[in-house]
């Protein structure tokens, strides 16, 4: 059965997918644990494709269509669908009845109002934090992103694209790799198969990557090349400061072919101007934990690493140990994610209260 009469035009590259199993859709042990032997009767999982104002996009086997976003449970932004989200949908009324546990939730503070959350991508695998060899390339961006991969416990690759255009995209590639032991890094051509066809690796059959960067790093080329097709609009960059538009407005999935099963699921995300860090103080320590072992040899506990006497932080710096850069990033993000946390409690503490009153 098939509801297309609801479907939006944006979820077209996407649909005919009902020939899908649950496994082709990334289904793993993890959600089937989840589901009682009752709901199994009456339920059917299925995936978010793209989200839209009040409906989802979702596939499932035999199913794929447009349905209400809405569903009785009621509470805040972190329990509603975003894309990647496994669903139990109602057979007969094609209802949300129930939105299942995740693996992993990208999420961030709401752009100009940090009183709200935005959800960027759920059950991810990995996550490609793509950025250009050109004026994009910015180290404390990169970071931001990273904290929040090891914050929830995903996967990082750091794809350098537009390789072909710099002189030297190599140093790039060095200044990158410098941020942390063990960081992938992958320098490509978005526009060539052969270049592009590496990141295949990472999205093996029913497996979830999704993109994040800056508009006009090239995400939506990169995802046409690996799809094959040129189904997603993409536009040139501005010549004067190398800053792309918004031509990516809809958080969605992308089917990636490969082998006699198919391969795994791309996520386009719209550029991000801005990326607040909220509750993310594991992430900082892991990225950071070059700055944060230093720590641990400071005279006093709790050294603000300002003027106290015994500052293991200053000593590193002033012996070429560490670089004051870096203790800036990693200062100023320590600070930013302490100041958001504490309105994160206070805004549950307030969604707390309002869903006693009901």
């Amino acid at each position: 059965m098939r509801i297309s009469q609801t479907v939006t035009r944006s979820a077209d590259a996407i649909m005919a997918t009902s020939d899908l199993t649950l496994s082709q859709l990334g289904w793993k042990t993890f959600f089937s644990e989840q589901v009682s032997a009752e709901q199994s009767h009456f339920c059917q999982p299925v995936r978010v494709m793209s989200v839209h104002r009040g409906r989802v996009t979702v596939s499932g086997e035999g199913f794929e269509g447009s349905i209400s976003s809405s569903f009785s449970a009621g509470g805040g932004a972190e329990d509603r669908p975003t894309v990647g989200d496994w669903l139990l949908m109602d057979l007969n009324t094609r209802s949300l009845v129930r939105l299942l546990d995740r693996t992993s939730l990208f999420k961030r503070p709401a752009p100009g109002d940090d009183r709200r959350v935005q959800l960027i991508a759920a059950n991810v695998d990995t996550l490609f934090v793509v950025t250009s060899c050109d004026q994009d390339f910015n180290l404390a961006r990169i970071e931001r992103y990273l904290v929040l991969t090891r914050e929830v416990g995903v996967c990082p690759v750091l794809v350098l694209t537009k390789a072909d255009l710099s002189p030297t995209p190599q140093r790039f590639v060095g200044a990158a790799r410098a941020l942390q032991s063990g960081l992938r890094v992958e320098l490509v051509d978005g526009r060539d198969p052969t270049s592009a066809a590496r990141l295949t690796r990472y999205c093996g059959f029913g497996e979830t990557v999704a993109l994040v960067g800056s508009s006009g790093v090239g995400k939506s080329t990169l995802i046409n090349t690996l799809k094959g097709s040129d189904s997603i609009a993409t536009q040139a960059v501005r010549d004067d400061d190398g800053k792309g538009r918004h031509t990516t407005t809809v958080r969605q999935m992308h089917r990636l072919a490969g082998g006699a099963d198919g391969g795994g699921w791309l996520v386009d995300t719209p550029g991000m101007r801005e990326l607040q860090m909220s509750e993310v103080a594991s992430g900082v320590t892991e990225v950071f934990d070059d700055v944060t072992d230093v720590t641990l040899e400071c005279r006093f506990a709790n050294c603000t690493h300002a003027n106290e006497p015994g500052c293991a932080i200053h000593a590193a710096v002033a012996e070429g140990e560490l670089d004051p850069a870096r203790i800036e990033r990693w200062r100023k993000l320590a600070q930013e994610d302490a100041v958001n946390s504490a309105a994160a409690v206070v805004r549950r503490s307030r969604l707390g209260k309002a869903g006693n009153r009901r």
